[in-house]
């Protein structure tokens, strides 16, 4: 052998876990370094069916009764190897759709069941959806029927609605059209805990005050959904969950009313699993081995009866009648006093001190035995709290009211991402609209719009006055909850008018001239606000040497404060504008960390921020008027300039008071530009300077213009769903 030989037997030629091990990661071996991924979540090469496919207009196909029949067959075909309780699986299904559902929160709009998530980890794996993989695996069969005319989104929250009409609940409707993910959603921000269920006090600042729970977090600990049912960090206190509970609850855009009703409605029927040892069972979903075929939580002691299903916790069911859509929560809960005690899995829960057999619910498997029923130490909230209490008692006194707000509590967790009404498709979309949908009103389209461009153009206002305005307009618009954006116009209206990123003198000034030319075409604020910035845009195109249209689609409405619920549109407030070069304040977090959570929100790609963020650089839109990151002579051109200077030697870069920066000139040393650190991460980030030296180039001119008016093309559509199929 020569002695360069080096002795490969024995080793795998195989490059082992798909090149993921610990150092092969570039944020492995430099944890601090800017972290694009969120922005690649809008890839689509994860996607099988294809840039073709709409599912918007293929679930249009779909047999909606034969689908809701073969559903409703299929909840009481109890199944060998995963039995169903009492041989209904509605219960089951139920949790399925609401733990899909429950991971929304408000202050971000991401989490809910509008996109199938919960096939994917981490959800798929987390410990209170032990056991909702074998719901999904239960649906498989209608997912294989009706294939690609329903997806898994859609099909996971009917089965949850369908569930409680097979109860007996009159529900408040149905709306089909979310489409699927096909990747993990690995960037939402789900806690900084390293393990399952670590205790709260890990995302509170005192966790006695739950409103100082980390934003934008809604579930008390990493792998909850809500609240533990146990009670803070596992300790029964009534008081102390009510607490959270109204904090969590509140998180998801639920008032107390319909707080109580969701709770005391989703525990009229079905039961908690804690009937054993969950330390026995098998691994989750993402840890257990091949042969599981994608499921966990194996139990070796279940021997086909339902009433051996461990999922830990809590044991036992709420009502005495646990498939049937009634007043049984309230008569059990208020009718008995209750004791603390442990479920078999060793879990703190409530029994009743004293009561009857016949008011016990009967076994899962073997109707002849009557079992204890339970409470958890949420439920025990909803009777201590006097705020639950109360509506607790109004319920009571009015069955009817107590269904119709469960109802209408559940269409909204169940729909509270999907956007505007005008996303819903079906036969089955009420035809109410709801304040928490944020209606819009159809616009005109009959007006002429190069006669409005012409007014604008001759109003006085600056190309940085336009844009921006149109800019601050369409920028609150998330892809996460399709919610905000420049349709509605509410840019007018309270909260938006005077949130501090929106320059509320500035932006007073410009709808002084816009609304009377809207009001005189016939068109509306809306569309007016968006045309305009194009205008601005235009003149910027043309002052820089080219001639490319903007495109415009009139139609956009304009809401009115009665359409707009103010405190639900607080959360939209931007408090960093990348684009604007602008932070409200400094934040833990940097500033270009919080420009790519705002870009991922707005739908965009890494490209698409970057020539954006150039180009309003250019355009001279900083808030307000700075000049940081302005590296041309020619403001209000939208040209190329930001990159080619940024990317010039000729310069250097030194750090200088407040967070800011200096571009010098190298050889004499004179100040050309000062900076932000936003500013200098298209430089300094080698992703971010990649696209950056390609808008450099001397060949890149144009490409720089028709990409920047693509992209915000893109930004001033992506609430139009009225135009959408």
């Amino acid at each position: 052998m020569d002695g360069n030989d080096v002795n490969t037997a024995g080793k795998c030629p195989v490059m082992h876990g798909g090149n993921t091990a610990m150092g092969s990661n570039v944020m492995d071996w430099w944890p601090n370094a800017l972290n694009l991924d969120i922005l690649h979540q809008h890839d689509t090469k994860t996607d099988p069916m294809g840039r073709d496919f709409d599912y918007s207009e293929t679930v249009k196909t779909l047999d909606y009764d034969a689908l809701k029949a073969d559903m409703i067959a299929l909840l009481t075909d109890s199944q060998d190897w995963w039995p169903a309780d009492w041989g209904h699986y509605g219960g089951l299904m139920i949790r399925l759709a609401w733990h899909a559902a429950g991971s929304y929160r408000l202050a971000d709009g991401r989490g809910g069941a509008g996109s199938g998530n919960q096939r994917f980890a981490p959800l798929n794996s987390w410990p209170d959806n032990a056991s909702l993989d074998k719901a999904r695996r239960l649906l498989w069969p209608l997912k294989k029927k009706y294939g690609n005319k329903v997806s898994w989104a859609d099909l996971i929250v009917l089965a949850g609605t369908v569930a409680y009409e097979s109860m007996g609940l009159k529900t408040f409707g149905f709306g089909f059209g979310r489409k699927d993910i096909w990747h993990p959603e690995t960037d939402t921000y789900w806690g900084a805990e390293k393990e399952w269920l670590a205790p709260s006090d890990a995302r509170y600042g005192d966790v006695d005050k739950p409103d100082t729970m980390e934003n934008p977090l809604a579930a008390v600990q990493m792998g909850l959904i809500y609240v533990n049912p146990e009670g803070v960090n596992g300790t029964p206190d009534p008081m102390k969950t009510a607490a959270q509970v109204r904090e969590t609850f509140k998180r998801m855009a639920m008032n107390d009313e319909e707080t109580a009703a969701l709770t005391a409605g989703g525990h009229t029927v079905g039961k908690c699993h804690g009937n054993g040892d969950a330390a026995k069972l098998g691994a989750e979903p993402e840890a257990a081995d091949v042969a599981q075929q994608g499921l966990g939580w194996f139990n070796p002691a279940m021997e086909g009866k339902a009433t051996n299903a461990i999922t830990g916790g809590p044991e036992g069911a709420w009502t005495t009648n646990p498939l049937e859509f009634d007043m049984g929560y309230f008569d059990m809960l208020f009718g008995h006093e209750w004791e603390v005690t442990k479920s078999p899995a060793g879990a703190y829960q409530w029994k009743p001190v004293d009561i009857a057999e016949a008011d016990m619910p009967v076994d899962t498997t073997d109707p002849t035995q009557r079992r204890m029923p339970m409470m958890t130490d949420a439920d025990m909230a909803m009777k201590v709290d006097p705020i639950y209490n109360e509506i607790c008692h109004k319920f009571m006194a009015d069955p009817e009211y107590f269904k119709d707000t469960f109802a209408r509590g559940w269409f909204k967790l169940t729909h509270r991402d999907m956007g505007p009404k005008a996303r819903y498709i079906g036969p089955w979309v009420p035809s109410e609209d709801l304040i928490w949908q944020d209606p819009v009103p159809a616009g005109n389209t009959d007006w002429d719009v190069d006669a409005v461009k012409a007014k604008i153009a001759q109003s006085g206002l600056s190309i940085a006055e336009m844009v921006s305005t149109a800019w601050d307009s369409a920028r609150t618009y998330r892809g996460s909850d399709m919610r905000g954006g420049a349709n509605g116009a509410r840019i007018r209206l309270a909260p938006q008018k005077d949130w501090e990123g929106n320059e509320p003198a500035r932006l007073a000034k410009v709808l002084s001239v816009l609304e009377p030319i809207a009001a005189q075409a016939g068109a509306s604020v809306a569309d007016v606000i968006v045309l305009a910035g194009n205008v601005g845009l235009k003149q910027a195109i043309k002052a820089a040497g080219f001639d490319i249209d903007v495109p415009f689609a009139p139609g956009r409405g304009d809401s009115t404060d009665e359409m707009t619920d103010a405190e639900s549109f607080d959360v939209l407030e931007p408090l960093a504008d990348g684009f604007r070069n602008w932070l409200k304040k400094d934040y833990i977090v940097s500033p270009e960390e919080m420009m790519l959570d705002r870009a991922q929100l707005m739908g965009l790609t890494a490209p698409e921020m970057t020539v954006l963020v150039g180009g309003m650089r250019a355009l001279g839109t900083n808030h307000g008027g700075s000049d940081h990151g302005v590296f041309t002579d020619r403001k209000g051109q939208l040209t190329s300039d930001f990159f080619v200077n940024l990317t010039d030697m000729a310069n250097s870069w030194h750090p200088v008071a407040d967070g800011a920066y200096e571009i010098r000139d190298r050889k004499t040393g004179a100040v050309k530009w000062t900076a932000t650190r936003i500013d200098l991460v298209f430089g300094s980030n080698a992703i971010l300077r990649s696209y950056a030296e390609v808008y450099a180039q001397d060949d890149s001119a144009e490409k720089f213009v028709r990409d920047f008016v693509a992209a915000w093309d893109k930004v001033m559509m992506a609430d139009r769903f009225d135009l959408a199929g």
